[in-house]
């Protein structure tokens, strides 16, 4: 029996090389090899974009998000692409899981005040707080044995795997301990060099880009800031468009033909910028057109996120009897019942 991945993202739209580098690519690599579950986590945008306004483009983001997925070769014969709303289980094992962990435990994590200054929030809500035992639902539910994961969430599989043990402790051995699988480039620098890549932050190339607007942010990348003139060594190290060659230009001989040069002195970044754009188009036109064959496709994305729920669905239904059965909520409700079938 194979074993089974659960990931996901939150539909916040197009997705970008980050996100390929820290997760996709490792669910394309892995989606034959394992049991594959991957989530729309709209619950989870509410916690940093719950206005009514940011609710209504939901829908398009989820069409969007999917698109890239579908466009990157993710196989939905294959993988269940399920939306987490739909899924009623999840809330109701996220409840029983809020009383397994603390809330010193939770502000310890230190993505949560991260998430939370990026949406500009001046206090911690109560579910972003919980951000985390809601993934632990999302993980769990699906009895998933591995997650694929970018570097911000691995303290996020953590707590996962304490209420697995804590739950599995005080009832049955339920859930099984989720494992981080990290990607080779576990994050991205933004194209600003100021930070991870992020679309809030205006720094980033998404898979959608076309071919002028790629190589016009390449250009404008952050490179060596002491490097003032063609004729002056710089830095490779660090430098994000060495990290962009190193993640995407197959061509590992060019790349360390502008890394020595670079350091002596004898390339200019335009040349380096340039052959990074070509390379990073290289590498996003098979995403382009795939992606335009699929959205061409009309009704075929709700299809795929339509099947997938339903698997999820199932799944979902299962384990919450298990769950209920190994906490033995299933015999007060079958008190109850047994004893007013019996009234008279």
């Amino acid at each position: 029996m194979k074993k089974r991945i659960l990931t996901g993202d939150r539909p916040t739209g197009k997705l970008h090389l980050g996100h390929y580098v820290g997760s996709i690519q490792n669910r394309v690599k892995l989606q034959h090899e394992y049991d594959c579950f991957f989530i729309i986590a709209d619950l989870h945008t509410l916690t940093t974009k719950s206005e009514k306004a940011q609710i209504a483009e939901l829908s398009s983001n989820v069409r969007e998000m999917v698109l890239d997925y579908l466009a990157c070769g993710i196989d939905s014969e294959y993988s269940a692409i399920y939306l987490q709303s739909a899924i009623p289980e999840v809330a109701e094992l996220n409840l029983i899981f809020t009383d397994l962990v603390t809330v010193p435990r939770l502000q310890r994590i230190p993505s949560i005040k991260d998430m939370a200054k990026a949406a500009n929030l001046s206090e911690l809500p109560f579910g972003l707080l919980g951000y985390p035992v809601l993934q632990a639902a999302d993980i769990l539910l699906a009895k998933s044995h591995v997650v694929p994961v970018g570097k911000d969430n691995a303290s996020h599989i953590e707590v996962t795997r304490e209420i697995a043990k804590r739950f599995n402790f005080m009832y049955e051995d339920v859930f099984p301990l989720p494992e981080t699988l990290m990607s080779d480039t576990p994050s991205l620098v933004g194209i600003d060099g100021a930070g991870k890549m992020s679309k809030s932050a205006g720094n980033s190339i998404l898979l959608s880009d076309d071919e002028k607007t790629v190589t016009k942010k390449v250009r404008s990348m952050y490179t060596d800031p002491n490097r003032t003139r063609a004729d002056i060594p710089g830095t490779v190290e660090g430098n994000p468009v060495f990290i962009y060659h190193d993640a995407f230009n197959p061509n590992k001989a060019e790349v360390e033909d502008l890394k020595e040069r670079y350091r002596k002195g004898r390339v200019g970044d335009v040349e380096v910028k340039d052959k990074l754009a070509i390379a990073l188009n290289q590498f996003l036109t098979p995403i382009r057109e795939r992606r335009a064959e699929y959205a061409a496709k009309k009704h075929y994305v709700e299809k795929v996120v339509y099947e997938g729920t339903c698997r999820m669905q199932e799944l979902a239904r299962e384990t919450m009897k298990e769950v209920k059965k190994a906490m033995g909520l299933y015999s007060v409700w079958n008190k109850i019942r047994r004893s007013a079938g019996e009234y008279k």
